[in-house]
């Protein structure tokens, strides 16, 4: 799987939990850039993540992630068949 596809990816999780087609996910993207991307969604978000790319991400890990760029390198990291 190319970075592309884990973006595409994610931004399908991120348009579906936060009810916006018009979402686009680029490396750079953080919480501050995307409406509704809360406290709260960001839990379901990351949790449907790990399902659908098959890792599991601990709280430091994502106590961690500061832009969409870091969150695929994680998850690139922690699947590497990907």
């Amino acid at each position: 799987m190319t970075d592309d596809a884990i973006y595409a990816g994610l931004t399908e999780i991120f348009r579906d939990f936060l009810a916006d087609d018009t979402i686009v996910l680029t490396p750079e993207t953080t919480a501050d850039d995307v409406e509704g991307w809360d406290s709260s969604s960001h839990i379901n978000i990351l949790l449907a993540a790990e399902e659908r790319f098959g890792v599991r991400m601990t709280s430091a890990e994502i106590e961690k992630l500061t832009s969409i760029g870091a969150l695929v390198d994680l998850i690139r990291s922690k699947n590497p068949k990907l």
